[in-house]
């Protein structure tokens, strides 16, 4: 059996670690993305057989088929030695030439590409210290109603990224320092913290709006998924992507709503959370203002939301990991269960990434479009595993 060891650490200097705690805290409270002394986590790879995979004879491979030459594209894009995560690189050359082999053979059917898959893949159980399953949350593409013009019904402004909104990343100054992105604007030649929520709802901001919506639980809803789609009021449909954040911390309107003893645990799924907001208007707004985080939205003229890897995600193929450890780019096999307790066993694609997706066995399902994905999406809390396929004849390097 073939096994491989990473292990994932950041050691910074105990004053430099003090100093810059203290400043990213003042400018955005993003110091948990900082270690306050170290980081640790232990990637392990054990090759498996595919027999060993939970449900794979029972695999849709024809479903797969489109999603897996949509990844193939991007990944032949790539110019880069490796596809990487900070603990693990794979031969991006391997990919490439697995990705031309399947172009090469026309491929049409499930049994083809079972046959392909079997001939050219490995699968590696990963584990963290040895430690097989995780958690599997899940997230949709939320739908609201919209208009390119104000009025009394379509009143609530979804604004594109702002004009004097700046990036700063310390470590363009200097590489000792860690790879952060900050996010603020200049007041009185100073770099200060942008705007968090309640002040642009409150008092607007320098952007561009690129339509007005009817409905602001929608809207925020839109924000945590980060995509919706724009039912317009002239019949038509516009999808809108991320386009950036203003910096701040993120917290979930559920643990909002719990921690006031306003709904109980039992009753945080996404669907009783909006009932709830909807049936207390002249609460929701102030309550939905303690998420600070706000996301500035643009048009998405692809078939589907487009997630961290450039390319459209696919319902029940596509999956955000942490990439501290899992690359994009890469296929996965995906064993775990929905709300409804139906077994997920899969193969999905590393095609997104969150800011609550943090660990090695750590994954977020794609569920699509829709209420009926946010049935599923607002209530899964599930355990699980996965296993990562890669080439047969590549070699996984350790960073």
């Amino acid at each position: 059996m073939q096994k491989t060891k990473i292990g994932l650490w950041y050691q910074p200097k105990k004053a430099l670690s003090t100093v810059l705690c203290l400043l990213l805290t003042s400018l955005s409270g993003c110091h948990k993305d900082i270690p306050s002394a170290s980081v640790s986590g232990n990637i392990e790879l054990k090759a498996v057989n595919f027999e060993e995979l939970s449900g794979w004879q029972n695999e849709n491979f024809a479903e797969v088929i489109p999603v897996f030459a949509k990844n193939c594209v991007q990944i032949q894009k790539n110019k880069n030695t490796y596809i990487k995560s900070d603990s693990l690189n794979i031969k991006t050359a391997d990919l490439q030439e697995v990705c031309r082999k399947f172009s090469a053979s026309d491929i049409k059917t499930g049994a083809e590409f079972k046959k392909f898959m079997e001939s050219e893949f490995k699968p590696y159980a990963v584990t963290d210290n040895g430690k097989a399953e995780g958690k599997f949350t899940s997230y949709y593409e939320a739908v609201i109603n919209a208009s390119y013009k104000k009025s009394a019904k379509y009143k609530y402004p979804i604004y594109g990224k702002p004009n004097d909104l700046i990036e700063l990343n310390l470590h363009d100054f200097d590489k000792d320092l860690p790879n952060t992105r900050l996010v603020g604007r200049v007041e009185n030649n100073k770099f200060v913290p942008y705007y968090n929520r309640r002040d642009i709802e409150n008092n607007g901001i320098s952007a561009p709006v690129i339509m007005w919506g009817d409905d602001l639980v929608d809207i925020h809803f839109m924000q945590i998924q980060g995509s919706a789609v724009a039912n317009m009021d002239d019949g038509t449909q516009v999808r809108i992507g991320y386009a950036d954040n203003n910096g701040h911390k993120f917290k979930g309107i559920g643990s909002i709503l719990i921690s006031k003893g306003l709904i109980k645990p039992e009753d945080s799924s996404m669907p009783k959370i909006r009932e709830w907001l909807r049936k207390n208007p002249e609460k929701a707004q102030d309550l939905m203002a303690e998420n600070e985080r706000f996301i500035f939205q643009k048009i998405n003229n692809s078939d589907g939301p487009v997630g961290a890897y450039g390319i459209s995600l696919t319902a029940g193929r596509s999956l955000a990991v942490d990439t501290r450890y899992i690359p994009l780019g890469t296929m996965l096999w995906l064993d775990t269960i929905s709300p409804d307790k139906r077994g997920i066993h899969k193969i999905v694609f590393a095609q997104d990434i969150g800011s609550a997706i943090k660990g090695v066995v750590r994954g977020d399902y794609f569920w699509g479009y829709g209420e009926e994905a946010l049935k599923y999406a607002g209530s899964m809390n599930s355990a699980g595993k996965y296993y990562l396929l890669v080439p047969k004849e590549t070699v996984i390097k350790v960073d």
